[in-house]
């Protein structure tokens, strides 16, 4: 029996790994495990571990990394820490990470020091300010790469990786995008107290390298969703520095009767509330990655999704409230173009699951080689 272990730090990432969580949970051959981090123990956040409760895997196991000071190497620091305590107890034969935020990082950290082989959900891929230089460090700390398509794969041969340990399986969260299990529009509704007949989402996320800025940045947004006619739901950012700044500006949204304002919303209930939305606009990776696939306009702002926002039907703004307001007058007549799917079909989860059956991955070697194109 092999034991896997996951982690996650945020809402975003589960949302990507649940169905590979849940589909080796189910299979005698795995023993899972699921190391619980960050956002999903902040009460601020709507405290996520919830969520995860809710699907019944066998081992759950939470740290808290969240420091007062909320830097981001003091973030990293604890969560080895805390990871590398675990780790010791459970003595996984692989660590699973997604991403580009510390945690992801610290379990490569933790994994490749420990002579344990670790596997990157979604590296590869380009975005901006820092979170795709932990992305590409991440990769590099990894041993196996399960990418969501040939550009990937790519840009990590040109890092250096070798093509053996890579394996392209789409994008997870695309097995739930796809999946006819999702709740219906009512459903979501009555359970989030959501009277509106037509809404758009609001997803805004402090871009740390402008953190001097994001105070600024997010008043103008705030009033150019004030001064427009559209009704919201708004979802809190992540918890990364700068997102006081945010929250606090979202409070007075609350006593208008065009917004309905949450810490955060369940994964599937999510989709179906993008799936339905007039728009969305904020700088989430949801609109570049996610909205596209549901035919939903997008008002992408500033300079977090820079080298992601590649669809040419998306608008992308900067951050003047006058850019932002006048891209909010035009979206109800944007015609978009519903992309084609080349983030895989939505069968992830079984081709992660193919992977780890084989004996070639679990015999890949630990200590990492450098190829040269």
């Amino acid at each position: 029996m092999k034991k896997i272990l996951f982690l996650t730090g945020t809402r975003a990432d589960f949302g990507k790994i649940k169905s590979l969580i849940s589909i080796l949970d189910d299979k005698s051959k795995f023993e899972v495990f699921v190391f619980v981090t960050g956002m999903h123990l902040q009460h601020e956040y709507g405290y996520t571990l919830l969520e995860i409760e809710r699907c019944n895997f066998k081992n759950i196991h939470t740290f808290e990394n969240h420091t007062h000071e909320t830097t981001m190497d003091l973030t990293l620091a604890k969560t080895i820490q805390g990871l590398s305590e675990y780790v010791k107890n459970c003595n996984p034969d692989m660590i699973v990470i997604h991403g580009d935020r510390v945690e992801a990082l610290a379990g490569a950290i933790v994994g490749s020091l420990n002579n344990i082989l670790v596997a990157h959900i979604e590296g590869g891929e380009v975005s901006g300010t820092i979170d795709e230089l932990i992305r590409h460090s991440t990769s590099k700390m990894s041993h196996i790469h399960f990418v969501s398509n040939e550009l990937a794969k790519n840009r990590l041969i040109q890092m250096g990786e070798i093509s053996e340990s890579i394996f392209t399986i789409g994008s997870p969260d695309l097995d739930i995008m796809f999946s006819d299990n999702l709740p219906n529009l009512g459903t979501v509704k009555q359970y989030y107290n959501i009277d509106f007949d037509q809404f758009a989402i609001v997803m805004f996320h402090p871009v740390t390298t402008e953190v001097a800025e994001m105070q600024t940045y997010t008043k103008d947004f705030v009033k150019s969703l004030e001064n427009d006619n559209h009704n919201y739901v708004v979802i809190y950012p992540n918890n990364d520095l700068g997102s006081q700044f945010i929250i606090d500006a979202y409070q007075k949204l609350k006593e208008n009767p065009r917004f309905r304002v949450f810490p955060s919303l369940r994964f599937e209930y999510f989709l179906t509330l993008l799936k339905n939305a007039q728009f969305i606009i904020g700088n989430s990776s949801a609109g570049i990655r996610e909205a596209p696939y549901y035919g939903i306009p997008i008002i992408n702002i500033g300079t977090r999704q820079q080298n992601r926002a590649v669809h040419t039907d998306i608008i992308n703004v900067d951050y003047l409230e006058n850019n932002i307001s006048r891209a909010l007058k035009s979206i109800d007549n944007h015609k978009i173009i519903v992309s084609e799917n080349d983030f895989g079909q939505g069968n992830s989860a079984e081709l992660f699951l193919e992977s780890l059956e084989k004996n070639d991955i679990w015999e890949l070697n630990h200590q990492k080689q450098f190829r040269d194109i």
